[in-house]
């Protein structure tokens, strides 16, 4: 158990030098793919606002004509509101703004869950897929620095599948994530080393259970 400790703590340190000493590092994370069509589009969680901006967008430009979106888990909201406290959800918040910007309802699909990480998203993306025939194409629509990370887990959670599911990623244009002058900015720092990390612990520990989990 220490020596494998000792090894995650030198990799750790490897690759925060690496990642400090390389100017590349944001605009590596930032996958943008510019498809003519998706069958649908995956708005994860996170950053409402930039997100639910470009997926309106790309839907009033005709990239696709659905949109999903996993069920995000909130802790223990619901014991809230079985006592009397009522909270307008995430998911909620996300589909309220995007009827709001003109996206019909009948275009969205909530896929029923308690999502708390992508990984989550990602397998429960998998197993609705399962139920589906017909859906080869699909886009995902994220905050910029997390579109890297978010397409290398969907990819290991779509490995099953005997037909390949093509994946594409759509990075909001209204982000503040700086990926060509990262470093002159705390917050982007943070972003970037914190995705590198999250990137190390998926490629060390959880890639190969995602795989397994899904055969």
């Amino acid at each position: 158990m220490r020596s494998w400790i000792y090894k995650l703590g030198v990799i750790l340190v490897i690759l925060l030098l690496a990642v400090g000493s390389c100017r590349k590092a944001g605009t590596w994370l930032v996958k943008a793919d510019n498809p003519v069509h998706a069958d649908a589009m995956i708005l994860l969680m996170g950053s409402i606002s930039e997100r639910v901006l470009q997926t309106a967008d790309l839907y009033h430009e005709n990239v696709a004509g659905k949109v999903w979106i996993v069920e995000e888990g909130m802790g223990a909201y619901r014991t809230l509101e079985e006592r009397g406290v009522q909270i307008i959800s995430n998911t909620t918040q996300v589909l309220d703004a995007l009827i709001t910007m003109g996206i019909p309802a009948d275009s969205i699909v909530i896929l029923s869950g308690d999502a708390t990480s992508t990984r989550m998203e990602a397998e429960i993306t998998r197993d609705y897929l399962f139920t589906r025939s017909g859906i080869d194409t699909l886009l995902l629509v994220s905050s910029a620095d997390h579109t890297r990370r978010a397409f290398k887990i969907f990819e290991a959670a779509f490995s099953p599948f005997e037909e390949p599911v093509a994946l594409y990623c759509s990075p909001s244009s209204y982000t503040d994530f700086d990926a060509e002058k990262w470093w002159r900015s705390r917050n982007d720092i943070q972003d970037v080393v914190m995705e590198y990390l999250k990137l190390a612990s998926f490629v060390l520990f959880e890639r190969r259970e995602l795989r397994k989990d899904g055969r």
